[in-house]
């Protein structure tokens, strides 16, 4: 398989920049799947030592991937009653 496409590369040499662009796209589309699952506060992978990881959040942490003019360190330090 490998030997059928880098003999596509050598004959057209257009194709790198297309191969390319899509080895990064799926790779970086892989590393935001891993920060959602290891990351975010809605998914909980041990449910015995933590049954409701809701009640660990805390109010002046970042949980959104990009913020654009939001300062969490000066939120209430208390959590929310659940």
């Amino acid at each position: 398989m490998l030997a059928v496409v880098r003999k596509q590369l050598k004959s057209h040499p257009a194709l790198i920049p297309l191969f390319f662009f899509i080895g990064g796209g799926a790779a970086m589309s892989m590393m935001y799947l891993a920060r959602l699952a290891l990351r975010n506060p809605d998914v909980c992978w041990d449910r015995k030592n933590n049954p409701e990881p809701w009640n660990k959040l805390a109010p002046t942490h970042q949980y959104k991937f990009y913020a654009v003019n939001l300062d969490y360190s000066k939120l209430k330090k208390e959590g929310p009653d659940f």
